[in-house]
């Protein structure tokens, strides 16, 4: 038997191999996240409550004042449950930011979530997909929040369509 198609099976595994990892470095890389950092004044208003056995829901309304690198306003509404445990509780927000964010103005919608038990906080605030407008159309990221000292920081990864 000829060793012929064992050695061409081999020879066009090599070039398929070699064209696809080819392909895959052609394409464009995802853009590098950028960071903007700030502070930022937040009024919430209680707007209705609900009382019952064992948790009360609340609803808020929001109004952020943001500086530093993002330089806007931001107006949304929180939903609460809080626990008759003192130190439970858990919200979901929504809010729209508008302003400059870096020289681009625009705005872009938040979406929060937020999960408290005793001392352990976990807290996610993603820019909702396609939220974007202006020069902020496709901004996609993440925004963290430290509160120190009473006061509102916050940290914005990320990225923008390359132009």
């Amino acid at each position: 038997m000829s060793r012929l198609p064992i050695i061409a099976i081999a020879a066009l595994t090599v070039i398929t191999a070699s064209t696809a990892a080819l392909a895959q470095s052609a394409s464009p890389s995802p853009p590098a996240p950028r960071h903007a950092k700030g502070s930022f004044e937040v009024k919430m208003v209680p707007q209705e409550q609900d009382k019952a056995e064992g948790s009360t829901l609340g609803r808020l309304s929001l109004d952020k004042v943001f500086h530093g690198d993002l330089e806007g306003v931001g107006k949304g509404q929180m939903l609460t449950i809080m626990s008759d445990t003192p130190g439970s509780a858990v919200y979901v927000a929504v809010e729209r930011v508008t302003g400059t964010l870096n020289g681009k103005p625009g705005s872009f919608a938040l979406a929060h979530q937020g999960v408290m038990r005793g001392e352990s906080r976990q807290l996610t605030v993603e820019i909702a997909p396609d939220s974007g407008s202006g020069a902020l159309k496709g901004i996609a990221g993440r925004l963290t929040i430290d509160i120190t000292g009473g006061q509102h920081f916050y940290d914005l990864a990320y990225t923008l369509p390359n132009p």
